[in-house]
């Protein structure tokens, strides 16, 4: 069974097990979602099912959006994401967080991370910097572009300063410590990317131990 839920990051705290060891866990609070259509290879080329969760006010949803959720007879949701499944789901069923995960599972978490504005090529891919004295007038900056004379251009993928965080990311292979169906929280073991109330995915590992 393919599992997979939608959530806002709530933060991290730490756990004990039955050793008395720490765990460093992160909160994730797991609204229920409601299944808006199901995908398959016949009419659509791929197994899927599309989901929405997370209240919002109807006058925010556009027309095309407004339609999925009267089809399947579901109130307005403010997110609507999809996943590849082999099950088929009813129009209209209610998922819960309790429904999908259990201790001890494996997941993989995207979201996207921190935006961190503008960087330089120190802090954003961890170069070396230039010589410390304060003759050198390089501490920091960039260090060599390439060739001179030949190929005499910066080539494509030059790691350079630039924008730094706010990207989509991935982090495998986490345990799942707590599974909460009546609050609807999902307990990780680790961290996950992105701020405090940022929308995270939570789905099966592709890479389970």
């Amino acid at each position: 069974m393919t599992k997979f839920i939608l959530g806002k990051k709530s933060g991290m705290t730490q756990l004990f097990d039955e050793n008395g060891n720490v765990i460093p866990a992160t909160v994730i609070e797991c609204e229920p979602m409601y299944v808006l259509q199901n995908k398959t290879v016949e009419t659509d080329g791929y197994n899927a099912v599309k989901v929405a969760s997370g209240s919002t006010r109807a006058k925010l949803v556009n027309k095309p959006d407004a339609g999925q959720f009267k089809k399947a007879d579901v109130e307005v949701k403010k997110y609507i994401r999809e996943f590849e499944a082999d099950e088929e789901y009813s129009l209209g069923q209610e998922i819960k967080v309790s429904d999908m995960f259990n201790v001890g599972d494996h997941v993989d978490v995207s979201g996207v991370s921190k935006g961190k504005g503008y960087a330089g090529n120190i802090k954003r891919h961890g170069q070396k910097g230039g010589p410390s004295g304060h003759g050198s007038m390089y501490h920091r900056r960039v260090g060599s572009m390439g060739a001179n004379s030949t190929p005499a251009r910066v080539l494509p993928g030059k790691k350079m300063p630039g924008h730094m965080g706010a990207v989509n990311c991935t982090v495998q292979n986490l345990s799942v410590v707590m599974v909460d169906g009546e609050r609807g929280i999902l307990v990780l073991r680790g961290a996950i990317p992105g701020p405090k109330g940022g929308l995270v995915t939570v789905k099966s590992s592709v890479k389970a131990k």
